[in-house]
């Protein structure tokens, strides 16, 4: 049955994505994105389009007075974890009011069954592995912070007015469509770029930190099918890889999908949480026909295919940092 949905940073790499798994089961979908961090050429065939930002209040009300959507799928964010410390109010402004704006929309117009909102496993901090979700949230970053605030928000918005929501935590999702140019996040991204750059991979430290790098198909169909799954309704999922790899092994693997000797450039490290992967036990139950585990190796290969084929992108760098102070050194030529 064909429902109304919005999607926010339905140009950005898992927004793209999630629409596309909407429009294939037969919803229409309408997309908000501000186009900082995507493009419009990501966004499916078959998506109305709105440019616009969660920012802008009196759009976001204007759409949903206008279009009454059953489904809201938030993914709009500026998911820059370790650069979070440095643009705190830019942060959350957009990762957290913006997302209260559409949680306000939502409930005043009162036709939303469900909102799904994109967290991440950064709310959990560090020394808590393997992350579950049954863990208190420690966040140590202002991006996981704003995550975990909007995750609260709703859960009141739920006892109080009877939203119903559910929470997905992904983690290092990587695919076709990311934005290449994105020198602060998306490691295999940057890893990728560089080396069609001609540019050695930067390392941060010994390279050591370990993630688990998930691939989109393992991803975003379990984000899109949610709403069609009630018995998930008002709780909160990991979702993602299992398998953990260091940076540095992550390096070699990039290095191969691309056919390219490994040239590896080590910088000062930062301050980061060293080990992050989650467990994803709840997610196999509630969602384990959907789930395809792609191998680091497939997935890389598979999105190496799609980087060669758009090419490098200009680097983009972030204006307006906001505090100096301990900003990594390899960024501060990077910023103003």
């Amino acid at each position: 049955m064909s429902s109304k949905i919005l999607v926010t940073g339905v140009a950005g790499f898992i927004g793209s994505h999630v629409a596309g798994h909407l429009l294939q089961a037969g919803h229409r979908v309408f997309g908000l994105d501000d186009l900082s961090g995507g493009f419009r050429d990501h966004v499916p065939t078959g998506v109305q389009f709105i440019e616009g930002s969660i920012n802008d209040v009196e759009l976001v009300n204007q759409l949903f007075a206008e279009h009454q959507f059953e489904y809201v799928f938030h993914l709009a964010a500026y998911a820059a974890e370790g650069l979070s410390h440095f643009i705190k109010r830019f942060n959350y402004t957009n990762n957290l009011i913006g997302s209260v704006n559409l949680i306000n929309a939502a409930v005043n117009t009162g036709t939303v069954k469900c909102f799904v909102f994109t967290s991440s496993i950064a709310v959990y901090g560090r020394n808590q592995l393997p992350m579950t979700e049954a863990a208190v949230p420690q966040p140590e970053d202002p991006y996981g912070i704003a995550k975990y605030a909007v995750e609260l928000d709703l859960k009141e918005a739920h006892e109080m007015f009877g939203l119903n929501h559910v929470i997905f935590r992904p983690h290092n999702v990587y695919g076709a469509n990311q934005n290449l140019g994105d020198r602060y996040r998306n490691v295999i991204g940057i890893f990728m770029n560089q080396i069609m750059q001609g540019q050695p991979m930067t390392i941060f430290g010994d390279g050591l930190q370990t993630r688990a790098f998930s691939y989109i198909d393992d991803v975003a169909p379990i984000i899109a099918a949610s709403i069609t799954r009630p018995a998930c309704y008002n709780q909160v999922f990991n979702v993602g890889a299992d398998k953990a790899y260091s940076v540095a092994e992550l390096a070699n693997v990039v290095a191969s999908a691309m056919g390219v000797p490994p040239q590896i450039k080590k910088l000062e490290a930062r301050n980061e949480v060293v080990h992050a992967y989650s467990a994803h036990e709840k997610v196999h139950q509630y969602f384990g026909d959907l789930i395809k585990n792609v191998s680091l190796e497939a997935g890389v290969n598979q999105m190496a295919v799609w980087a060669k084929k758009v090419g490098a992108r200009e680097g983009q760098s972030f204006e307006g940092i906001e505090v100096a102070k301990n900003l990594p050194p390899s960024w501060a030529k990077l910023v103003r």
